[in-house]
């Protein structure tokens, strides 16, 4: 089995987060002081070098004011791909 990082849906998954966060006119820098991250937590997620797990994946989108249940709509779109 692949390691999901490297997926198609993982990949639909990272460009739906990004383009939410440039929706909202967020900055990487903003949007990490809403997580109480750093910014490189976020350039990291977006350019698929560092995985989400299913917590982080909601903290992400409720600092994006986003349903999380869209995001699994669309990886288990890709999956039927």
């Amino acid at each position: 089995m692949t390691n999901s990082i490297y997926t198609d849906e993982m990949l639909a998954l990272r460009s739906w987060l990004k383009l939410e966060r440039e929706t909202r006119n967020l900055s990487m820098r903003a949007l990490a002081e809403r997580m109480g991250k750093p910014h490189s937590y976020i350039q990291k997620v977006e350019q698929g070098e560092r995985r989400l797990d299913i917590v982080e994946y909601v903290w992400y989108c409720q600092a994006l004011q986003i349903s999380p249940q869209h995001g699994v709509t669309l990886v288990e779109t890709a999956i039927k791909k």
